[in-house]
């Protein structure tokens, strides 16, 4: 279930590039991030209130814990940036090189606090595909 799930996120956040770079385009990149995040502030808002959810705070959190909300206005602006240029398809592309990379380190040294999942030979495999297809769309 859990890989359907992240399927599903895939399509969305392709659909999430395509629209915001499309509002960016006619907006204005700042302008665009802050509508942006404004309706999903409203969206959350809404879902906590119909789920009856409450904020929960915790003390001695780690402080990089924090630092997610700033990279996802970094992660929307770039997208819209490269949007312009790239297209969704190479776009989207090269974010999953990216993420790729970021996770198969962050999995390997279990930074951020995360369990450690050792790096095998198998994952070598993955990484090149991933590089040939950016290579095939963007060359050829």
């Amino acid at each position: 279930m859990m890989q359907l799930i992240s399927i599903l996120i895939g399509a969305l956040i392709t659909l999430m590039i395509t629209l915001n770079g499309s509002l960016s385009n006619s907006v204005g990149n700042y302008t665009a991030s802050v509508l942006i995040h404004v309706i999903g502030l409203a969206a959350i808002i809404v879902i906590m209130i119909v789920t009856k959810t409450k904020m929960k705070f915790r003390n001695h959190l780690p402080w990089y814990l924090y630092t997610a909300g700033a990279i996802g206005i970094f992660t929307v602006i770039f997208n819209n940036l490269n949007f312009v240029t790239l297209g969704v398809s190479l776009t989207v592309a090269l974010g999953l090189l990216g993420q790729s990379i970021a996770s198969v380190l962050i999995d390997h040294y279990g930074w951020l606090g995360m369990k450690k999942i050792k790096f095998n030979q198998k994952k070598i495999v993955g990484l090149v595909l991933i590089i040939a297809g950016i290579v095939v769309m963007a060359f050829y």
